[in-house]
């Protein structure tokens, strides 16, 4: 699908963006692979590490999703687009409210409009599990968000090219502003870590695994739905005395806008949730589940279902996080030059 075509991803110099790029490059041939952000900066250090002499399919577009304009000429003949652009970090949201609602949701409705006017054919945006029963302005946006672009399928009716979905996974294992590269700067800095909570709980994922799951997605993707994949749990305490054996603990109470377990399928979208073997899809509560199980597979959840970080069946330990990492018992080699020469390091969703 991809070799031959024209991909532009929005936040593309941020975490997933740098990774998606590595994993593009390697695997397909795409006519275009195009980078859109707003940092200059961040662009200049892509362009060192993907030099546009050795990948001459690379263009980078300067602009900010906040702008329609800049999005209708960036969307010139593109064909697949992913929206990772995004307002992430939960206390800055909290403190800056209205920047956040610019960005994640005028910016997507900007998005939805360039896209259906410029005829790309498939957007996959990009959500978290805290868009589910939000309690902080970052997830509040995220499921504004989430409702757009499944509405945007609605109205954009069957005369009209493009189809949108919805990708939402959990917390990016070493992302930038997450906590495991913070604990292991506290580790080797203080020797002890600071917890906000020791039962709190979530969901994690590996930046090559989210991008693989986006990139499937495209594929998967009928219009109107939410993908979730099936990925494991972990304690912050856990995870904490995993990457830091021995080392004190400070239990400071949770920040602003912190939940103790996220959910990624709440029991009120378990009537148009579908089970598959790696996967959930939620469709549109406007739609017909049964006819999306005829028409593509997979089996209705139970009435009640919950898919919740602390009720997950799938817990990692810390044998598995070190094979997910790369790194030994002792953390060793989970650095911040692996992340991001592993797959791209960065801006994921935040715990």
């Amino acid at each position: 699908m991809i070799d031959g075509a024209s991909l532009l991803i929005t936040g593309g110099t941020g975490s997933f963006g740098k990774a998606c790029i590595r994993i593009v490059l390697k695997r397909y041939k795409p006519r275009r692979l195009i980078v859109y952000s707003r940092d200059e900066l961040k662009q200049w250090q892509v362009r060192q590490e993907f030099p546009e002499s050795e990948y001459p399919c690379l263009r980078f577009f300067l602009g900010d999703v906040r702008d329609k304009d800049r999005l209708y000429r960036a969307f010139n003949e593109v064909d697949y687009v992913i929206h990772a652009a995004a307002m992430k970090q939960v206390q800055a949201s909290e403190y800056n409210p209205f920047e956040a609602i610019r960005t994640n949701v005028f910016g997507a409705q900007n998005l939805i409009e360039a896209a259906i006017d410029k005829g790309v054919k498939k957007v996959v945006c990009l959500s978290t599990d805290k868009a589910v029963a939000p309690i902080n302005l970052y997830g509040a946006t995220k499921l504004s968000a989430d409702k757009l672009f499944q509405a945007a399928q609605a109205y954009v009716g069957a005369a009209m090219a493009t189809s949108f979905a919805v990708v939402r996974y959990g917390n990016v294992l070493g992302s930038r502003g997450s906590v495991v590269p913070l604990f292991l700067d506290q580790r080797d800095k203080k020797g002890r870590v600071t917890i906000t909570d020791p039962a709190m709980t979530r969901f994690w994922i590996t930046l090559p695994d989210a991008v693989d799951f986006v990139l499937q997605t495209f594929h998967r993707m009928q219009g109107g739905e939410i993908f979730v994949p099936k990925i494991p749990s972990m304690s912050i305490f856990d995870l904490a005395t995993a990457l830091c054996p021995g080392c004190a603990h400070e239990n400071i109470g949770r920040r602003p806008g912190d939940k103790m377990h996220e959910t990624m399928i709440s029991t009120h979208d378990s009537f148009n949730s579908i089970r598959f073997n790696d996967h959930f899809v939620l469709v549109p509560s406007t739609g017909n589940r049964d006819r999306y199980i005829e028409r593509h597979g997979g089996t209705a959840v139970e009435d009640g279902f919950e898919y919740s970080s602390h009720l997950n069946d799938w817990w990692m330990t810390a044998t598995d996080l070190f094979d997910m990492l790369g790194a030994d018992s002792q953390g060793n080699f989970w650095r911040r030059t692996q992340f991001e020469k592993q797959a791209g390091a960065a801006d994921g969703p935040r715990d």
